[in-house]
């Protein structure tokens, strides 16, 4: 059975200047500003929250079949996800459109100028969850407006249960669209910012949200996560990494990981466990898919953190 990742399919290209922005931002002129910088350094990610995740999963033996809309520009994607044995029968190509894609230009403080332009994105709705079959599982990641509201509808009807994983997206919703998320939605993951702003947003606080799902779970970084199931608190320690490089893709590893164990019935301890690992292996490499990750690998992780094998 295959696992169903709703969400977006991006390039990301980083850029370094390789200066200080405020060296040629002058804080009266920003007015009429106008400027340019020489941008030696670059290099183009594969990314999206889709192709992130679908990346983790295959690689620790999922089986994740990715729902997206991309654009023309999209062969060189097409050619990874097939080397990399990841279905594509559920990736809509868009004419006429550029696949979703973010310019992050830093300088050398890590402050970053991002401008991000979601393409076939927003055509996210094109795609029908009914339209998939042998699925037992799904999540719904950032991605076009219109496409999560009806995925999330889809799901439900189909009997299918899923993660909403609002990510970055959550601004797109008012309080009672994210509570109808919550209610048609069999799990919630959220940072803790995240967290905090569906708390704002839909009036509840994370008891009353848990309550009304099988399980929220609730990421802090450096502080690990909270799995709020069943009526009680799962407290998940941070794994250390072997070193701190990039946190890109790294709420997108630990997904893969919440997904594997929900789909082989892990249990919530070794689940979180999982993902809390997948996301300290991912933090140690640029970029969200360039980290070298397999099973026996992640086995001998797991094993080395925790004391136990997971597999």
């Amino acid at each position: 059975m295959y696992t169903l990742i709703c969400g977006s399919m991006a390039y990301d290209t980083i850029m370094v200047f390789n200066d200080h922005f405020k060296n040629h931002i002058l804080p009266d002129k920003v007015h009429m500003l106008n400027v340019a910088f020489l941008v030696p350094e670059m290099r183009r990610e594969f990314g999206g929250c889709a192709g992130n995740i679908a990346y983790n999963l295959k690689a620790i033996g999922g089986e994740p079949l990715i729902m997206a809309t991309v654009g023309d520009d999209f062969g060189v994607y097409r050619a990874r996800l097939e080397s990399l044995n990841i279905l594509q029968s559920h990736i809509r190509h868009v004419p006429q459109s550029f696949t979703a894609q973010a310019f992050i230009t830093t300088d050398l403080d890590d402050n970053q100028i991002t401008a991000f332009h979601p393409g076939a994105m927003s055509q996210s709705q094109l795609n029908r969850v009914d339209d998939a079959h042998k699925v037992s599982l799904g999540i719904i990641a950032p991605d076009g407006r219109d496409g999560m509201l009806q995925h999330a509808q889809q799901f439900r009807d189909a009997h299918i249960p899923f993660i909403f994983d609002p990510g970055q997206g959550l601004p797109m919703f008012n309080g009672d669209e994210l509570l109808q998320f919550v209610e048609l939605a069999d799990y919630v993951t959220v940072n803790d910012y995240e967290a905090e702003m569906l708390q704002e947003r839909t009036k509840l606080s994370l008891e009353q949200l848990a309550a009304k799902v099988q399980a929220l779970v609730v990421t802090r970084g450096g502080e690990g996560s909270q799995i709020f199931a069943g009526g009680k608190l799962i407290e998940i320690p941070c794994v250390k990494a072997e070193q701190i490089v990039d946190p890109t893709g790294c709420g997108d590893a630990y997904r893969a990981g919440l997904l594997y164990g929900i789909q082989n019935g892990l249990g919530w301890l070794q689940t979180g466990r999982l993902a809390s690992l997948l996301g300290s292996v991912k933090i140690a490499s640029r970029g969200g898919q360039n980290h070298h990750i397999y099973r026996d690998l992640i086995a001998d992780k797991y094993q080395q953190a925790f004391g136990e094998r997971i597999w």
